[in-house]
């Protein structure tokens, strides 16, 4: 057989070596390049979910339980009773044409309350909330007396009641009218105002004095 020339078997070469299929070469590195491997976060266990005692029932009572009572009722609110404000019997307030002077005993000679100036048929208010004790005549001359909180008793005196006995009435409310005749008085007509814990006699003015307030023990005249 007669050997092909060179020249022409380098052509045949050059023509067929492009048209054969050659896989083509991995770049640099990649023989060693492998995917990551998975990663798998384990799963937080759930929390188990927290039950709650029931609460008892109001009123009743179970061994280790505290249970909520109706033990104490709804206070009611009684300022009155607190911190109870007085005002004068006669209004505009009146001029005090005499003062109070108590006695040194009992039955001593003195005067249990004061004498405020006023005029024939001027109404006469309630110095304080309370309840009608007394009203009617003692020794000739109409008299009201009214019982208030904390063991206060006020007296009025002379005049021509408006009230009974028994009539819840409010400061400043007319239970009666001024009238004439009370001894030593220097003014057209005078009112005469008493006010007594049990039988203490007290100081009337001291229960429109400024800040005024009840107190809960006895005030010393």
């Amino acid at each position: 057989m007669s050997s092909i020339p060179r020249p022409l078997l380098a052509l045949v070469l050059v023509l067929v070596l492009p048209l054969v299929s050659v896989p083509p070469w991995p770049p640099e590195g990649a023989a060693h390049a492998q995917p990551p491997p998975e990663t798998h976060t384990p799963a937080l266990p759930r929390p188990a979910a927290t039950v709650l005692p029931p609460l008892p029932t109001p009123g009743t009572h179970e061994s280790g339980t505290l249970a909520v009572t109706s033990r104490y009722e709804p206070v009611r609110a009684h300022s009155a009773a607190l911190d109870p404000r007085f005002g004068w019997p006669l209004s505009p307030d009146p001029p005090v044409t005499r003062n109070f002077d108590p006695p040194a005993t009992s039955y001593g000679s003195g005067h249990r309350g004061v004498d405020l100036g006023a005029a024939p048929g001027q109404p006469v208010l309630a110095a304080g909330e309370g309840v009608v004790v007394f009203s009617g005549t003692l020794a000739g001359r109409g008299v009201v007396s009214i019982d208030h909180d904390g063991g206060l008793r006020t007296t009025y005196e002379p005049l021509v009641p408006g009230v009974v006995v028994g009539d819840q009435v409010f400061r400043g409310q007319v239970i009666g009218e001024v009238v004439t005749g009370h001894p030593g008085c220097p003014a057209a007509a005078c009112l005469h105002w008493g006010v007594r814990r049990g039988a203490e006699y007290l100081n009337p003015l001291r229960l429109v004095g400024p800040e005024t307030r009840f107190r809960l023990k006895p005030w010393s005249g």
